[in-house]
């Protein structure tokens, strides 16, 4: 009952940032990630909702649910059909996805379970128009003051941009796919 009393205490002192990890270089996830890792580690609760990547088992995937088992305060949530390309799902599962990921980040921020949450590639999901940008405005509007809020993807949304406390942008200056070099595990899933 203390510990919880002192919990409310901590979120009504607690000023919840708007963060975005944005731009065509990599590590905008990873960057997220160690947000989220950081943010365990000092006793917050974080939900990871991930708009685009769906089923893939990628690194942080296996580490978080390696931290959710030892002891919990941490979940991921791939929540996506994957990357969209033409020939593959159609566009309106896709969409269908992506409402149903932004309800439950909706839902989730009002819990009151989370102190932050992260919206793994939501700016794909606004860009691709598998959510509007209105319908994540909406989101902004009733996120909870105490609860940090990061959100990652290429090519933020203007209104995101506008709104957010802290903007990072991820530049490419080199890629070794530019000389013919796949992806590599451990790097970039």
């Amino acid at each position: 009952m203390e510990m919880e009393k002192a919990r409310r205490e901590e979120r009504m002192e607690r000023h919840g940032l708007l963060i975005v990890h944005t731009g065509d270089g990599k590590g905008k996830t990873t960057a997220a990630m160690g947000l989220a890792v950081r943010a365990w580690g000092d006793g917050l609760r974080v939900l990871i909702l991930q708009f685009i990547k769906g089923g893939w088992q990628t690194g942080e995937r296996h580490a978080i649910e390696v931290l959710a088992r030892a002891e919990g305060r941490i979940e991921l949530r791939p929540l996506g059909l994957g990357f969209t390309r033409k020939g593959e799902k159609p566009k309106e599962e896709h969409k269908r996805a992506a409402k149903a990921a932004l309800k439950m980040a909706a839902n989730e921020l009002q819990s009151g379970r989370w102190d932050m949450v992260i919206l793994d590639e939501v700016n794909y999901a606004v860009r691709f128009g598998l959510i509007t940008e209105e319908e994540l405005g909406a989101l902004l509007e009733r996120r909870p003051p105490e609860v940090h809020l990061v959100c990652t993807g290429r090519a933020a949304c203007p209104l995101l941009l506008e709104r957010a406390d802290l903007i990072t942008e991820m530049r490419s200056l080199r890629h070794p796919f530019a000389a013919g070099i796949k992806a590599q595990k451990g790097i970039e899933f």
